[in-house]
């Protein structure tokens, strides 16, 4: 579930009608890294055994999130299925070969973001950009340190 404000009950009775026998549901956003009831289900999967979601989104909050997903159940023998977008499932030959192309456009695109950031930083070194700490914050560690180091107690201990 997206907002603690929406009603699930659609979709539990929507997986209960394709032969759900347990069902785990959560109201928090797909995009929380801590997700305990998604965590439970993957945990309780065995061979053969389906995770069932209505719509992707319902619980992957991207193409990588999703493939993330796929890859913690593959090994337990189980599979993926959305009702809504059969292209994801991964119970045929030709739902696994899309997941596949995700996956490398997901890689692609991983890529593109890296050098767009690298080129990025680059051009504002090449305008005088620092980066890091300001210099005044530099030499107060550097104070800090020396004032530490006269007084016999660590910096890391002082600064924590």
């Amino acid at each position: 579930m997206s907002t603690s404000e929406q009603d699930h009950a659609a979709q539990i009775d929507a997986l209960k009608a394709v032969g759900a026998v347990k069902v785990f549901s959560e109201k928090i956003s797909a995009a929380k890294a801590e997700r305990p009831q998604l965590a439970r289900a993957i945990e309780a999967l065995d061979q053969g055994d389906v995770l069932a979601v209505v719509r992707i989104d319902r619980l992957a909050r991207s193409s990588r999130d999703l493939l993330n997903i796929v890859h913690e159940i593959e090994p337990r023998g189980a599979m993926f299925e959305s009702l809504t977008e059969p292209w994801a499932n991964t119970n045929s030959p030709q739902a696994a070969a899309m997941l596949t192309m995700l996956s490398a456009f997901a890689q692609l695109e991983r890529a593109f973001i890296l050098a767009r950031t690298r080129e990025g930083r680059e051009r504002a070194r090449a305008q005088g950009r620092r980066f890091g700490p300001s210099p005044s914050s530099a030499s107060n560690r550097s104070r800090m340190r020396g004032i530490c180091s006269v007084k016999g107690a660590g910096y890391a201990r002082l600064a924590h």
